[in-house]
This record gives structure tokens, sequence and C-alpha cells, in this order.
């Protein structure tokens, strides 16, 4: 997720911020992979009780910004070299400088209850792209995110708030 986050930020997540709103495309969410990211590994109520607790599940929460949302359709690339949503370019003032949008061509129409989610160092982020052959075809359930990242604030001298740029609708 550089530059938008760096490896050691400490990150402050609202995790009441979708009780009564809707997840947006732009949003950068922070979610439980099992299912989706980690296609083969299914979450357990036992696995979910533990995870709650803070016991277990490190390993499986991931930060994404969400690109496409359910009844979307997300395309890479247009003649332009960028993503598109429902037919319109993305301006991505997020994606990593040096990055191209993907290098993964693709053309995905996004169910209901599921989220397109890429990372914004596109060269090296593991995120929808790279599981469309795996069940969910890369797509995480809506179900699955814990909650919206609204700011760094660890390093102290880093602290900032995480910008949510609303991709095209």
């Amino acid at each position: 997720m550089e530059s938008t986050l760096n490896p050691g930020n400490g990150l402050l997540v609202n995790r009441l911020a979708y009780k009564d709103a809707e997840i947006q495309r732009g949003d950068v969410v922070i979610f439980d992979g099992r299912g989706s990211f980690l296609p083969y590994q299914r979450p357990g109520a036992l696995d979910s009780l533990a995870w709650a607790l803070r016991l277990a599940g490190k390993d499986a929460v991931y930060v994404k910004r969400v690109i496409g949302v359910g009844g979307d359709t997300v395309t890479c690339c247009g003649p332009d070299g960028r993503l598109s949503v429902n037919g319109i370019p993305l301006e991505e003032p997020y994606v990593l400088e040096g990055n191209k949008p993907s290098d993964l061509e693709f053309d995905v129409k996004i169910p209901e209850g599921r989220l397109w989610i890429m990372g914004d160092h596109r060269s090296v982020s593991e995120d929808s792209r790279a599981l469309l052959g795996a069940p969910g075809g890369g797509m995480i359930p809506v179900d699955r995110v814990i909650g919206k990242v609204t700011d760094v604030i660890w390093p102290l001298d880093r602290r900032h708030p995480v910008e949510g740029h609303a991709p095209a609708p």
C-alpha cells in the first residue's frame, strides 16, 4: 500500500464505519482474508472468536483499497493505460509513482456482496488480480471487512489521515 501506507505504520481503524453505511470505492479497508485471499483456509466459529479476542489471525488480515463494489465492472486497461470502473477511466493519484495501474489485463463483473480490491503499490501488491482463478475470483466478501482505515498514527512524526479517493461510479 506504499506510499499511502508503509511497513511498520500503526493504523487507526474505524470498526463501526460500515455499521450504517456502505463501503465506498476508494476506501482503504482492513479485512480478514480467509476464504478469499487465503482461498483454502475457511474461518470457523472458534477461529472467529480467537481473532476477535486478538489471540490469533494476524497473518490473515490485509489492508487494501476498494476499487469496485457489487454491480461494478472493473477493466484493465484502456487505450490510455488506466483502469476503468463501469467504463469510466479512473484517476488514481494514490498509486505509487512509477507503477502502472496493472501489468495484468482483466475484465471482471463484481457480484453483489463482494469487493474488488487493489494495493496502491501495484507492482508488488498481491490483491484481487492475483486470485482471479481461485475460488471467489479474487473478490472478497463484504462481511469479511473489519473496518475502514482512517489514519496513520505511528510513527508519530508521520501521522496523517488516510484519504479515500473515490474512483468513478
